[in-house]
């Protein structure tokens, strides 16, 4: 009895194994094509230059490959859309988690994750016939495209993830915590903020990690809706052109394996370290939140 159980274990293990390292060699094989197409740029472009350039005509004579204007563009939408929807969702999750009545959470949850599968083109879409006049018309604008619009749209896309996934990680803290907190005379809200919060801290982080990520590496909303101007912009309401948009919007343009081609290969492998670094420091806060939670428990 116990061998035929310890085959079906070690098959189990040895398919696992297997299909995990499949998805690893995947993704370490585009990684190595990514970096494979667009190092080869860096022997006619210094790298100075191009992440540093303030202009960005690749189709000019000479071209101009500078990515600055990329860069910041894609740093000032990540970070409006998380002003925007880090609060909201873990509010959000924190009302459907211990304020809520068993009815509404009922009701609302099932709401949230379905706003979370809402296809990216079609919050496009919401940003372009309906966002983008009224952005217009309120704040007397010349374009509702630009940053602040690509925001609102990133930080929709965003809050859904952030909101279910931290209200499960605060309806699974313990009741005994909860009881004790409010057996020692704490009001609900001091009960939330003292004790809920730091015991789901970990699954709360985690939570932004995945909402943010999928935020920076968008690309048909910023497409759509960010006005597509390779300029650093001077204000939130100007239309910019992160990096995603930009490669979706001209690789079938660039001339296979030409400077733009590697151009926009190039500026792939500037966003995946960008993705990076963002996975890295966030990874590094979890961990950090996830010792304080350990520590509260």
């Amino acid at each position: 009895m116990a061998k035929p159980r310890k085959i079906k274990e070690s098959l189990i293990r040895n398919i696992m194994f297997v299909v995990a390292s499949a998805s690893i060699t995947i993704l370490f094989l585009i990684m190595l094509f990514l970096f494979w197409e667009g190092i080869p740029l860096f022997k006619t472009v210094p790298v100075q230059d191009f992440v540093l350039g303030e202009y960005w005509y690749p189709t000019s004579d000479p071209p101009d490959f500078g990515i600055f204007p990329l860069i910041i563009a894609s740093v000032v939408v990540t970070v409006l859309s998380a002003v925007i929807s880090i609060p909201l969702g873990v509010m959000t999750a924190i009302y459907l988690a211990e304020i809520a009545t068993h009815k509404v959470r009922e009701l609302a949850k099932p709401l949230v994750e379905l706003l979370a599968a809402l296809p990216s083109v079609v919050i496009g879409f919401f940003g372009m016939v309906v966002v983008a006049p009224f952005l217009q018309d309120v704040f007397d604008i010349p374009t509702g495209l630009n940053a602040f619009n690509a925001s609102l749209m990133l930080a929709f896309m965003s809050v859904p993830t952030i909101c279910s996934l931290s209200e499960d990680a605060i309806y699974s803290v313990p009741d005994n915590l909860k009881e004790a907190s409010l057996a020692l005379g704490a009001t609900k809200l001091t009960t939330i903020i003292r004790v809920i919060l730091p015991a789901s801290l970990s699954g709360i982080s985690t939570a932004v990690i995945l909402g943010m990520s999928r935020a920076i590496g968008e690309t048909m909303v910023v497409l759509m809706v960010a006005g597509g101007a390779a300029m650093v912009p001077t204000s939130v309401f100007d239309p910019v052109r992160p990096l995603p948009a930009s490669i979706a919007a001209e690789m079938a343009e660039a001339p296979f394996r030409g400077p733009h081609y590697r151009a926009l290969f190039a500026t792939g492998v500037v966003l995946f370290l960008f993705t990076l670094l963002f996975n890295i420091i966030a990874d590094h806060i979890a961990h950090k939140y996830k010792q304080v939670g350990d520590a509260t428990l």
